[in-house]
């Protein structure tokens, strides 16, 4: 009988290993939509028995990423347009509140790495390199929300953008002609009103870019759906 590996020196045991593992994985595009996840294999992958696997899945249900079937098996989900669609609009509210938070906070030490980021975004975007852009697309949005200082807001955030699968997303709406230039136009905007202590503004331009790039996302054919394009029918 397979025996689970102990605790790691970060406290966490097997279970805590395959959840995080195939979050990732998930998110990253490693497991696609539809894609069938076979216990029996994880156990194997990971190293552990298929308790912790089961349990782990039984986490990613809860959180979205996956769908348990009974007496069927466990998939990789795709979520429908409507949930796309929902969950773009606590996006918006939660960065927009993320960036007037930060505009009230002053000069602190997270407006010079937005700054750094930006600059190399405006590189990338020159060198026309999208899979580059969609990585400082992200670190823009964490530090964005992580500068609020709201560990409550973090949370939610965090969870919302696995839900999402968002490295996938950021992916395909950036594939939309002229979208690399418009993102980070935005970007900057919403900089330089954090920038002015524009708390408000910020806010406003933050909501503003979120729904910008949910158009695009909407626009492109969906990694979440296997490539098709998203159901336009709500």
């Amino acid at each position: 009988m397979q025996q689970d590996a102990p605790e790691d020196s970060n406290g966490r045991g097997a279970q805590g290993r395959v959840l995080d593992g195939l979050r990732r994985a998930i998110v990253a595009g490693a497991h696609q939509p539809g894609q069938s996840l076979s216990e029996t294999a994880l156990a194997a992958e990971y190293d552990v028995s298929r308790t912790p696997v089961r349990e782990a899945l039984k986490q990613l249900q809860i959180e979205g990423l996956v769908e348990i079937r009974p007496r069927v098996g466990t998939f990789v989900r795709a979520p429908s347009r409507r949930e796309v669609v929902e969950l773009f609009e606590l996006k918006e509210m939660l960065e927009g509140m993320a960036a007037r938070l930060l505009a009230a906070r002053g000069s602190v030490p997270v407006l010079d790495q937005l700054g750094e980021n930006v600059e190399r975004s405006g590189v990338a975007v020159a060198r026309g390199d999208g899979e580059g852009y969609s990585a400082l697309v992200h670190e823009f949005h964490e530090l964005l929300v992580t500068g609020s200082d709201n560990t409550q807001l973090l949370a939610h955030y965090r969870t919302l953008m696995n839900q999402l699968a968002y490295h996938r997303l950021v992916s395909a709406s950036l594939s939309r002609p002229g979208r690399l230039g418009a993102s980070l136009s935005e970007h900057r905007r919403v900089l330089e009103l954090i920038q002015e202590k524009d708390g408000f503004g910020a806010e406003f331009a933050m909501r503003d870019h979120v729904r910008s790039s949910e158009r695009a996302t909407l626009a492109s054919a969906d990694p979440l759906l296997g490539g098709r394009p998203l159901r336009k029918e709500l």
